[in-house]
């Protein structure tokens, strides 16, 4: 539990001027004025929550203070000073928390969810750890462009217990990125007390298990505060590394206005309320004669009344008015493709990893602002050999190897993106994807959605069984993504597509995951050209022509196919969606009603993959062009086994004859 002393706070005021010292003291009052009258709505109903940080408003004025404007800052919900600090009109902050249109997320958000690039301010989502992530992505494109500039993003004492605290430090401190990060230690997390959250006395001594300088401060001295993150960005930008600075504060009202304060001892909320950051910065100014009482009264004068024209103007904005087209038509980054043909008949024999390291590297020569990032993809070239050599073609800058901290990874993938970078992160295996799971489909893929971030991001997937790997290195995971809308999933089975899908995905500005099967790596060779092309996302491909039957299928299912219906003689169409979302529904429909059967194969297990979605569009939309019912092949509704007979009994091959043969007889 915090402690607090009876006494003044001890103000150091150095060299700053009178002028710096008012401008303090006005950036305290403002938000406080601001969160008092929001309070006065919400108990009319007029707001629908609030998360209060009255006497925490020296950290985050302290903090923005002390960056740049054109420095990047992520807050959380008590941070409402870090948007006045950097003047956010008070007008668009207001219909952000009505739900109005002239907010910043459409309606779509609420309180501080909510970026502001203009004023490089990029807010929290509820999870709380994942900006600290971002945070570090903009730190790197710092390092990499040599700008000499930092981040800083804040979090609090109970998002220190969240997996992705640990892993941004982590990378941080390895790659030694310019970037702060600050503890809001407010005593609880809810209702949980800080000695249920962690065992050690202070949160900054984390800071010497990454070995990164860490400082302790007291949160409600807002000089403390401003002259300590003065001094080390100002370092940092020169030198860079992270720092970790913990604010001891105290939270004054519960965690949101319904939660109360009843869990808190009252001689706790007592001391504390002596330690008000601006009571006691006022009485010190006032003692210095840098305030007088009249100076106090008129700024506050000016502010109740910017905040009454800022509230006045939302309140003759209209609501929001749903539109439907436009709600789908954001959810990802306006983007027309262009089709880009080979430059030459130039050609080769390409496996496909062969074709996937072809288009990596044309990417990175086409586009000098992307970095791959992933575990041991560096001089040992990644586990599958795909990026070797790639370190001497492109440096260890932009070919950068990882710590085991795939969600991080993926964050700062989405830093990078902020900064208007590309990056591409490999999963050393699908299966490890679920370690980055909230960054994918909580920051990825519902940024543009939320305040008109692109996430420029492409995820590379090595998936799939048939090579004995067991449950863990051979799942087909994509059908959990295929359920988000924000990505855009892309599922190659062959060479020329692999690459050509591959460069369009890189051009693409929105989030791609792109699987790649494992046991086509080697398998499968193909002459395909050597220059630079893109195939379209969102066409599929008709693999094979027939009139039996329609095989709707992706992946290592188009090879099954091709293989099971020569040997049973069947005169089949088979459709390599290549694409699974956007999903090509024409190329579906005219195969349906050319043949007028159709069977759904995939590898992934047959309970909610994307075969159900498939049929279920059939059958809405061409059931009268059906002879036969929808039939489905898919692997076993269990963990993928490591024994080769088990696995074999797992994959759908066997139970793909067998449907089939059900299909041609019906």
């Amino acid at each position: 539990m915090l402690t607090a002393t009876d006494s003044i706070m001890e103000y150091k005021k150095g060299k700053l001027s009178k002028n710096k010292l008012i401008q303090l003291y006005q950036q305290l009052v403002r938000p406080r004025m601001i969160e008092e009258k929001m309070l006065i709505l919400l108990r009319q109903g007029k707001i629908s929550k609030w998360f209060s940080g009255i006497g925490q408003e020296a950290i985050s004025i302290g903090a923005t203070a002390a960056l740049k404007e054109d420095e990047f800052i992520f807050p959380m919900h008590r941070n409402l000073g870090v948007f006045t600090t950097r003047e956010v009109p008070l007008e668009r902050l207001f219909c952000q928390w009505q739900g109005k249109n002239a907010g910043f997320t459409k309606g779509r958000d609420r309180s501080f969810h909510l970026g502001a690039k203009e004023f490089n301010i990029v807010g929290m989502i509820s999870h709380l750890g994942p900006q600290l992530s971002l945070a570090s992505g903009v730190a790197l494109a710092h390092k990499l462009k040599k700008e000499g500039r930092i981040a800083l993003a804040f979090t609090g004492e109970g998002g220190t217990s969240e997996g992705e605290f640990h892993e941004a430090l982590n990378v941080a401190a390895v790659w030694q990125l310019p970037v702060i990060f600050v503890i809001e230690n407010n005593g609880y997390g809810l209702s949980t007390p800080a000695s249920e959250q962690y065992r050690c006395k202070d949160l900054a001594d984390r800071g010497l298990g990454y070995g990164m300088r860490s400082y302790t401060i007291d949160g409600n001295n807002v000089l403390d505060v401003y002259n300590t993150i003065s001094s080390v960005a100002e370092e940092i930008r020169k030198k860079p590394e992270p720092i970790l600075i913990e604010c001891k504060t105290f939270r004054m009202r519960g965690h949101e206005e319904a939660s109360g304060t009843k869990y808190v001892p009252k001689e706790l909320m007592e001391a504390w309320a002596k330690k008000d950051p601006i009571s006691n910065f006022e009485k010190f100014l006032l003692d210095e004669k840098v305030l007088t009482p009249k100076k106090i009264e008129n700024f506050r004068a000016l502010v109740k009344q910017q905040i009454e024209d800022g509230l006045s103007y939302a309140a003759n904005e209209p609501e929001v008015v749903a539109n439907t087209a436009r709600e789908v038509g954001d959810v990802f980054a306006p983007y027309q493709q262009e089709i880009v043909a080979p430059s030459s008949n130039a050609s080769s024999d390409k496996r496909m990893i062969d074709a996937i390291s072809d288009a990596l590297r044309l990417a990175m020569e086409k586009y000098d602002n992307l970095t791959l990032m992933g575990q041991d993809i560096a001089d040992y070239g990644g586990v599958f050999k795909i990026t070797q050599g790639f370190t001497d073609l492109f440096g260890k800058d932009r070919v950068r190897n990882t710590p085991l901290c795939e969600s991080a990874i993926l964050g700062i993938a989405l830093g990078l993106s902020i900064k208007g970078q590309k990056a591409m992160v490999e999963m050393q295996f699908a299966d490890f994807v679920t370690c980055g799971f909230n960054q994918i489909v909580n920051n990825l893929a519902k940024t543009h959605y939320r305040w008109g971030q692109n996430a420029d991001v492409v995820v590379r997937m090595p998936t799939g069984g048939g090579v004995g790997a067991g449950p863990f290195h051979s799942q087909s995971n994509e059908a959990w993504f295929t359920h988000v809308p924000g990505l855009k999933i892309v599922y190659p089975s062959n060479p020329q597509d692999a690459k050509g899908l591959l460069l369009a995905s890189f051009e693409d500005p929105n989030p791609v995951l792109f699987f790649e099967h494992k046991a086509l790596y080697r398998s499968l060779t193909e002459n395909i050209p050597d220059d630079y092309y893109t195939i379209e996302i969102g066409k599929a491909a008709v693999a094979q022509t027939g009139t039996d039957l329609s095989i709707i299928t992706y992946g290592m299912g188009v090879h099954w196919a091709k293989k099971v219906t020569e040997e049973m003689q069947i005169d089949a169409e088979i459709i390599d969606l290549r694409t699974l979302v956007p999903l090509d529904y024409q190329t579906i429909e005219d195969s349906v009603k050319k043949t007028n059967r159709v069977i759904i194969l995939h590898e992934d297990t047959l309970f909610g993959g994307i075969g159900g979605e498939l049929a279920a569009h059939i059958g809405e939309h061409l059931f009268e062009h059906l002879d036969a019912p929808v039939l489905r092949a898919a692997s076993l509704d269990t963990p993928i086994p490591f024994a080769i007979p088990l696995e074999q009994d797992f994959l759908p091959v066997q139970r793909f004859k067998e449907q089939l043969d059900k299909l041609l007889r019906y």
